[in-house]
C-alpha cells in the first residue's frame, strides 16, 4: 500500500504540468487531482510506516505534492467562486412596460491591468512552506507564512477583487498543503 500512496503522491505532484494543453476550463484536472488525493488519503494508513529512504522519498513527494499540485484545483476554486457572482440574464422577451423610466448606466469598473501579480509562484512557495512547517511539526509556521504573505500583498488588497482572489486562493492553497500533509504523516508515522 505504502508504494501505491508513494506514486499517488508522484501523480499529484506531476499531473498539472502533464495536462498543461488542457484547456484551463476544464474540471477534469481538479477532479484527478482531488480523486488522487483521497486515494491516497484512504490508503496511507493501510501501509507499513516507511523508514530510510523510503522515508525520505515519501517527505519529498509529500511537500511536492502540496507546492506543485494544487494549480488546478486553485484555479477551479476560482471559477466556481466566479459563478456565484453572476447577475441572472436578462429575459429575451420581456413585457413591454407603458412608462418607461430611465435606466441609471453603472459606471464601468476600470479593468485592473494586474491583479496580485505572481500569484502562482507565491502559492507554490506558501505551500511549501506549509508542508514543511507540518512534516516538520512545526505548526506555528503556518500563521507565520501566511502573516508574511498578506503583509507583502496588504496594498494590493484594497481592490475588492484582490481581496477576493486572495482570499480563495489562500483557503484553497492552504486546505490542499496540509492535505497532502495529512496523507504523508500517515505514511511515515
Amino acid at each position: 500500500m505504502s508504494v501505491a500512496v508513494l506514486v499517488l503522491l508522484g501523480v499529484l505532484a506531476l499531473l498539472p504540468t502533464a495536462v498543461t494543453r488542457m484547456p484551463d476550463q476544464s474540471w477534469l484536472p481538479p477532479a484527478l487531482q482531488l480523486a488522487a488525493l483521497t486515494a491516497a488519503g484512504v490508503l496511507a494508513p493501510l501501509g507499513s510506516t516507511l523508514t530510510g529512504a523510503p522515508r525520505a522519498c515519501a517527505l519529498v513527494l509529500g511537500v511536492a505534492a502540496a507546492a506543485g499540485g494544487a494549480s488546478p484545483v486553485v484555479r477551479a476554486a476560482f471559477r466556481v467562486a466566479g459563478r456565484t457572482n453572476e447577475v441572472p440574464a436578462p429575459d429575451p422577451n420581456p413585457a413591454p412596460d407603458p412608462n418607461p423610466a430611465p435606466v441609471p448606466q453603472p459606471d464601468p469598473e476600470p479593468a485592473p491591468t494586474h491583479v496580485l501579480r505572481g500569484g502562482g509562484m507565491i502559492g507554490v512557495l506558501e505551500r511549501t512552506s506549509v508542508a514543511a512547517a507540518v512534516l516538520t511539526g512545526w505548526p506555528a509556521g503556518i500563521p507565520i507564512v501566511l502573516a508574511v504573505k498578506g503583509l507583502a500583498r496588504y496594498p494590493e488588497l484594497r481592490d475588492p477583487r484582490a481581496s477576493e482572489l486572495f482570499i480563495i486562493g489562500t483557503f484553497t492553497s492552504v486546505l490542499w498543503a496540509l492535505a497532502c500533509s495529512g496523507v504523508t504523516h500517515l505514511l511515515v508515522t
